[in-house]
């Protein structure tokens, strides 16, 4: 297959996609709030966990002297694949195991366990996905816990804690891949292992998605995949920009307007659009799909 570039758009109403340290909404020094990549892996990876792929990098945890602690990478490892014999396994077959790991057959890993050391440049490669609205406010709400503080003897009243949302955020985040990636791995590995497949793709096509809207923790309710583009492109050769930077979004109406991207992709690739047609609007001249249904609109 050729390579594939996309966006896919994340919409958080009263939730935090992604927040840092201090628990407010992820944003860059002048203030424009974004997710990172990770937080929309985190997502797919679970997705794919539940499906019972193989996935390597996500947290798994461990009973150890009386207390539970996350797993460290050749422990995971060893999980899924058995411990790793530092005198007779080869390297060749540590790397022929991570790739049977969907979350490293996308996004590829870096390795550096038990005299190991492998690193593969993953095929789906995401920017990072920035807020396109333009009214966005942080809301911040007090929560009163049930219990009174555990470190104060004297305590008379429970302890206070608190909720950071947004009240409504876009985020779209544009991707690329290249299944090319792994041409000199399939050298190494030899004719068992057939690179980035259709059916991988197809995988990643499913995750992205319904994700993020199959995924519900406390802070992530509010959060769902809204818009999702792909753009396979004709021919081998072909190399676009990140397409999130070609939409234009108008927070008034909700509305998604590819005019930009279209001009942009011309005849080069096939692009296939889904969006949420309840909340969402998307101006273009493709005929589009149901996000949840798969239905054309």
């Amino acid at each position: 297959m050729n390579r594939v570039y996309g966006i896919i758009g994340i919409k958080a109403k009263m939730a935090n996609w992604n927040a840092d340290f201090t628990g407010r909404p992820k944003s860059t020094s002048n203030g424009d709030i974004f997710g990172s990549d990770k937080a929309l892996k985190y997502p797919m990876k679970k997705m794919w966990e539940s499906e019972g792929k193989n996935i390597l990098f996500i947290k798994s945890w461990k009973e150890n002297k009386g207390g539970i602690v996350p797993n460290q990478l050749g422990e995971r490892y060893a999980s899924i694949f058995g411990e790793i014999d530092k005198k007779n396994t080869t390297t060749k077959e540590v790397m022929a195991n991570l790739f049977k790991c969907t979350d490293v057959k996308n996004f590829g890993a870096t390795f550096a366990e038990e005299g190991q050391n492998i690193s593969i440049t993953g095929a789906v490669q995401f920017g990072q996905g920035f807020n396109k609205f333009d009214d966005t406010n942080i809301e911040i709400q007090d929560i009163l816990s049930p219990f009174a503080d555990s470190t104060k003897e004297d305590a008379k009243q429970s302890t206070l804690g608190t909720k950071i949302t947004v009240d409504e955020a876009h985020y779209f985040y544009g991707f690329s891949i290249n299944p090319s990636n792994y041409d000199e791995y399939k050298e190494i590995l030899g004719s068992e292992f057939k690179g980035y497949t259709k059916e991988d793709y197809d995988s990643f096509k499913k995750v992205a998605l319904t994700s993020a809207t199959a995924y519900s923790t406390n802070s992530k309710f509010g959060c769902e995949n809204e818009f999702t583009l792909f753009v396979e492109c004709k021919e081998k050769d072909t190399y676009l920009p990140d397409l999130s930077d070609y939409v234009e979004f108008d927070s008034e109406q909700r509305a998604v307007n590819l005019t930009k991207l279209e001009k942009l992709v011309g005849d080069r690739g096939e692009i296939e659009v889904y969006s949420n047609p309840y909340k969402l609007k998307v101006i273009t001249t493709k005929t589009h799909k149901n996000i949840f249904t798969n239905e054309e609109i």
